[in-house]
């Protein structure tokens, strides 16, 4: 017998979260900051899934415990920074407990009217699934904390016209030293990214080897995190971490390969070779070859006969 699917329950005011964990009404209606000591509803009475129209920066220390994030569960038990934007669906998979730290909501009319409204998309962490989330340093956890600190002194004193503009920049701190610590992270994890690299263009060769774009089209981003295990949105900066380019441009790397393999081996046309590598319209093929190679297809099998 099939388990029933958990229902998702759907939270579209931070006011609306705070019930449902037990805790007071926020000091402000579109920001807030939890304790996680703080928090009164017992685990086994919270939803098991849950959908935001919020964003959610979760900080946690010493916690236990496994969360479900998509498809993929994560061990928290080192604690770290999570990362959700509206729309996204978080869902626990096992009580947690003894954990503590901090959560940081704010809803994205928080934003309005303000540059971060248009460049938060910019911070890709937000696209990370949970079980890349970021590992923090000490000194980077005492940081991260007197952000957290300066909010909540803002949130906890009287409101005034620069309330919101002081809690917006520390926000933005927050989300930049993340950025920089993320790319820490990165460095730090070099050996095992570089893993992850030779997996990506092992999965790269075995889909041309086998001809398959020509049946299936070219490899999509999505594809190759989902073989990976990773999203797409962290693969890409893993990648241009290590190598400068995204996983588009790793894809298009490949192609250039192939295609040039087919143009000076194969007694193919340009429009066969576009075919065949997958492109459904040989003007996008020529555009992506004479851009890598600053030569047209015909140009490029060209000179090579005639050399």
């Amino acid at each position: 017998m099939k388990k029933g699917k958990e229902i998702t329950q759907k939270f579209n005011s931070i006011s609306d979260l705070h019930r449902a964990l037990g805790l007071p009404k926020p000091l402000h209606p579109l920001v807030s900051l939890v304790d996680y000591g703080n928090i009164k509803t017992e685990a086994d009475k919270l939803p098991k899934a849950m959908l935001l129209n919020f964003y959610k920066v979760s900080f946690k220390k010493n916690l236990q415990g496994r969360i479900k994030y998509g498809q993929h569960y994560y061990d928290f038990d080192e604690g770290g920074i999570s990362f959700i934007a509206p729309g996204q669906l978080i869902a626990a998979a096992e009580e947690e407990k003894d954990y503590s730290g901090y959560t940081l909501l704010f809803h994205p009319d928080f934003l309005r009217n303000y540059a971060l409204a248009k460049v938060i998309k910019k911070y890709g962490f937000f696209s990370y699934s949970a079980n890349e989330a970021l590992y923090l340093s000490e000194k980077e956890k005492k940081t991260i904390t007197e952000v957290f600190h300066h909010i909540l002194q803002e949130l906890d004193g009287t409101i005034d016209d620069f309330s919101q503009d002081v809690m917006i920049s520390q926000i933005e701190v927050l989300l930049n030293y993340s950025n920089r610590f993320y790319n820490r992270q990165f460095i730090t994890r070099k050996a095992a990214n570089y893993d992850i690299l030779t997996k990506l263009e092992s999965l790269l060769d075995d889909y041309f080897k086998k001809d398959t774009t020509a049946t299936s089209g070219l490899p999509t981003v999505q594809y190759l995190a989902d073989e990976l295990h990773l999203s797409p949105r962290y693969l890409s900066d893993l990648l241009r971490s290590l190598t400068g380019q995204n996983t588009q441009q790793h894809i298009h790397d490949k192609v250039i390969e192939k295609a040039k393999e087919y143009l000076t081996t194969e007694n193919l046309t340009v429009s066969e070779v576009a075919y065949q590598l997958g492109f459904e319209h040989p003007q996008s093929f020529n555009r992506i070859f004479k851009k890598k190679t600053r030569l047209t297809p015909i140009e490029f099998k060209q000179s090579f006969h005639y050399n």
